[in-house]
């Protein structure tokens, strides 16, 4: 326990990172409910159980807050996906595995998956979010090259049409995170093998 004011200054010091994960944790769930826009600071403030004018000690602004939310779920994301992509896999392998990393993140950042669904499309027009744009150009190039080289490599069929391909395993994982809860009743890795038993091998029996 500390027993001096330079202790206590060590211990609050040490202690300031986590707190800003915490209200960074409470603000991007505010803004997943209510909207960026009509989020305010007092808003976040009374949910962290703090007045409006300490969350400034640690953000000096909302924007600021929903700058390091999506930040660092982009981030994380492309780590993950910088990976998988570099492992030299099979196209069929490295969709598996995308989507697998996918459902992973989105337990790990369902908040910010949300709040960027709702909000990527007008906070990209604004400079400090000019990221967004350039990680869904990104995005778009991880996965159609991927299709593409797996229809080119016989992995896939031959008649496949890779953007609308693109365009449903985009949308049909990601919306995962207006539903998905952490800690329910499947881990993100049993679910990526259920979805990916759909689409790659379709639901119904052969004869």
């Amino acid at each position: 326990m500390p027993n001096s004011k330079s202790d206590r200054r060590k211990t609050a010091v040490s202690a300031a990172p986590e707190r800003r994960e915490q209200l960074l944790a409470t603000a991007a769930e505010v803004f997943a409910a209510q909207g960026y826009r009509a989020t305010t600071v007092r808003r976040i403030a009374d949910e962290a159980g703090m007045l409006a004018g300490s969350l400034y000690y640690h953000f000096d602004s909302k924007e600021s807050m929903l700058d390091e939310i999506l930040s660092g779920f982009l981030n994380d994301l492309w780590a993950r996906y910088d990976a998988v992509l570099a492992a030299g896999l099979g196209p069929r392998e490295t969709v598996e595995a995308l989507v697998t990393e996918s459902f992973r993140e989105i337990d790990r950042h369902r908040a910010a998956v949300a709040i960027y669904q709702k909000e990527a499309k007008h906070l990209q027009t604004q400079p400090r979010f000019g990221y967004l744009a350039d990680s869904q150009v990104k995005f778009e190039k991880a996965w159609l090259g991927t299709l593409e080289r797996g229809v080119a490599e016989r992995a896939f069929r031959a008649d496949l049409d890779v953007r609308l391909t693109y365009r449903f395993l985009r949308d049909t994982v990601w919306v995962a995170a207006s539903w998905y809860r952490p800690g329910g009743q499947h881990t993100p890795e049993e679910i990526a093998r259920q979805y990916l038993s759909m689409v790659l091998e379709g639901i119904t029996l052969r004869a």
